[in-house]
């Protein structure tokens, strides 16, 4: 069984799943598997995460991560809690359809259900496929230079990081390995500053990371339009999080719309931005520009990195926000899948949603980087022409 814990997912399914059964727990949605890389899957693939999707609907949260969320997580509040302990997997919600090498997968149901079913499935579609195909990992030995070599970079540097890479991670053991190395790396933590994965985060005491997702963004978009879509999203937020919680992603209808949105009262009120597509220099420089704008020290705002970062990246990114923004990382595919072979290019979208129980609307996703759109061809260039985006 590749998924042991409930808790094996990111900090921001929880926290998004506690608004979505606060604000809109008749809401329905479907999700569907993108294969960017083209990659071939061996066949009796989709048995085998059939088996796996199935073994997870014994899973429930154990009265000691309860209470770990409980003291780590004050955002999270004791209905929502309650409500997670009561919660099953139910692998009806998912469909997966094999054909030769070629894998589809969609999801569908409430949206407060399905929403937990992204990261797990993904982590299952990526350890799986190495297994299925016999690619091996680099020794331990090799693995653990690798993260600590990575780690003194990042000390040397001043720099705060954190793992985010549940998703495409080359097996849960890696992924636990990466962790265990850090952490002996960092006795005080003071530059890794923890993991998106709630379950690690529990097993080495240590602060899940997270906030939002662009579905986020992209559901108030089916339920108000694309041009409210932003302000509702964080006001709706910060309605339920009252202040906690409060770094906004920008750029799931580009960044320049965002920020066109992104008014004093949400820039006072949020506590910085995260940068997901785009090259990460241009970004930093409309960040610190919008805040200059708006009379806001952006010294007194922060900026987390997430998209598709190395070491090397990373550094060049915070020698150019160092003394004008604060800034972290948040390093996925690069920490948990950085050993040897080459990992799965994939995603798992939000691309329809029925916000009123009447009618299906295609959900999508703009994003600041060339090609890397999402979701309905026809529904994109609608949504440009009302957002005027070239």
């Amino acid at each position: 069984m590749i998924i042991k814990s409930i808790l094996d997912t990111d900090l921001y399914k929880l926290t998004m799943q506690q608004a979505v059964v606060k604000l809109y727990p008749r809401a329905k949605v479907q999700y569907s598997f993108i294969n960017r890389g083209k990659t071939e899957f061996p066949l009796g693939f989709a048995g085998a995460i059939r088996r796996e999707i199935k073994e997870m609907e014994s899973l429930f949260l154990s009265n000691d991560e309860k209470e770990f969320l409980s003291k780590k997580c004050y955002f999270l509040d004791p209905v929502y809690l309650d409500f997670l302990q009561g919660y099953r997997f139910d692998s009806s919600e998912i469909g997966i359809i094999q054909t030769g090498g070629n894998l589809e997968i969609s999801i569908e149901g409430y949206w407060y259900r399905t929403i937990l079913w992204e990261v797990p499935l993904m982590a299952i579609i990526s350890e799986l496929y190495f297994k299925m195909t016999g690619q091996k990992p680099w020794g331990r030995v090799d693995r653990e230079q690798n993260n600590k070599k990575k780690a003194n970079t990042f000390q040397m540097k001043g720099m705060h990081f954190a793992d985010f890479g549940t998703r495409r991670r080359f097996s849960y053991d890696v992924q636990d390995e990466l962790i265990e190395d850090f952490m002996n790396c960092f006795g005080n933590r003071e530059n890794f500053v923890g993991t998106s994965n709630v379950h690690f985060a529990h097993k080495y005491n240590i602060t899940p990371m997270g906030t939002h997702a662009h579905e986020w963004f992209s559901f108030h978009a089916a339920k108000y339009g694309y041009k409210m879509a932003n302000t509702m999203a964080m006001e709706a937020w910060s309605n339920v999080f009252r202040g906690d919680l409060g770094i906004a992603l920008p750029d799931t209808f580009t960044s320049d719309v965002f920020f066109r949105q992104f008014e004093k009262k949400f820039s006072k009120l949020y506590d910085g931005v995260r940068h997901d597509s785009g090259d990460p220099i241009e970004f930093a420089k409309k960040v610190i520009a919008h805040y200059e704008s708006q009379g806001i020290d952006p010294k007194s705002k922060t900026i987390i990195f997430s998209d598709s970062l190395n070491t090397e990246a990373a550094v060049k990114i915070k020698d150019f926000c160092r003394g004008i923004i604060k800034c972290s990382f948040g390093i996925g595919t690069n920490f948990t899948n950085d050993v040897g072979v080459k990992p799965l290019n994939m995603v798992i979208k939000m691309t329809a949603a029925k916000p009123f129980n009447d009618e299906w609307i295609h959900t999508i996703k703009l994003s600041d980087a060339p090609g890397k759109h999402t979701g309905n061809e026809k529904e994109i260039e609608v949504c440009k022409h009302i957002l005027r985006i070239p």
